[in-house]
């Protein structure tokens, strides 16, 4: 059983700063169901472990259940809240009462656990020293792989604004390229319509005049046709009348000679 709460355990160590008194240093262990509490001020040490009985009447007496009883201690005594009264007072023969208050839905509440000193201060006062300086050694080499892993984040990110400065400037290179191609074809394509659309203009003002030629020359013709008929009707008629003539005297000479 003990390894198993050993094993969830949970640590925290808080320097609680009280105006009026010296700095002091609070540490935690918190189980599931019941948590161990010690204090030093460098040279005195007070404990305080709180049982299961012990919790369950608490959080009883508050209308609460173990878990929630035990994490609402651990939040302020894990981390001093600025809103929070926190007060650590003789309580007689030796004894120390810690104390802290807190809000819940409007009301104002206080939390008190008595502490009894320590049967060896320098224990206890030596287990939060090396508890300290191990969570400020990984909070060193936290510190220290974080600041690799930006250092390394912050060159991959360098390396990315090379990339896309390269990348931009090969895009407008190469739309400044296009755009200079399209500028020549398009100059080109203007060109071409420009000169054939004079050409087309060439062509309809010098068709034109020869198309009146032709029209007045038609009617020329026409008239020409027309009075060179008229004349080739007329002696046909000429020769008719001059043929008409000769023929009646012809024939009646005829008939005389027959009736002889």
């Amino acid at each position: 059983m003990e390894s198993s709460s050993t094993a969830t355990a949970r640590h925290t160590c808080l320097k609680l700063e009280i105006p009026g008194t010296e700095p002091f240093f609070v540490k935690g262990t918190w189980f599931d169901t019941h948590f161990d509490l010690s204090v030093t001020d460098g040279l005195r040490a007070w404990v305080c472990n709180a049982t299961e009985e012990e919790v369950k009447e608490r959080a009883a007496q508050w209308d609460q259940p173990v878990t929630e009883y035990i994490e609402l201690a651990e939040r302020y005594l894990g981390f001093q809240h600025p809103g929070s009264v926190y007060q650590f007072v003789d309580a007689g023969d030796a004894y120390k009462r810690l104390s802290w208050t807190f809000q819940k839905e409007g009301t104002k509440l206080e939390w008190r656990w008595k502490f009894q000193p320590s049967p060896d201060s320098r224990k206890v006062t030596a287990g939060i020293l090396d508890f300290l300086m191990d969570a400020n050694i990984r909070l060193s080499e936290e510190v220290v792989r974080k600041t690799r892993s930006f250092e390394k984040l912050k060159v991959e990110a360098e390396k990315c604004l090379e990339q896309s400065e390269r990348l931009t400037n090969e895009k407008v290179e190469f739309e400044s390229e296009i755009y200079a191609k399209f500028l020549g074809v398009l100059n080109s394509k203007k060109a071409k319509l420009r000169e054939l659309r004079d050409q087309l203009s060439k062509q309809k003002t010098t068709g034109k005049a020869p198309t009146d030629e032709e029209e007045s020359t038609d009617k020329t013709e026409s008239y020409h046709s027309g009075s060179g008929a008229e004349e080739s009707e007329e002696e046909p008629a000429k020769n008719l009348i001059s043929t008409s003539k000769d023929v009646p005297a012809g024939r009646g000479r005829g008939r005389k000679r027959a009736t002889r």
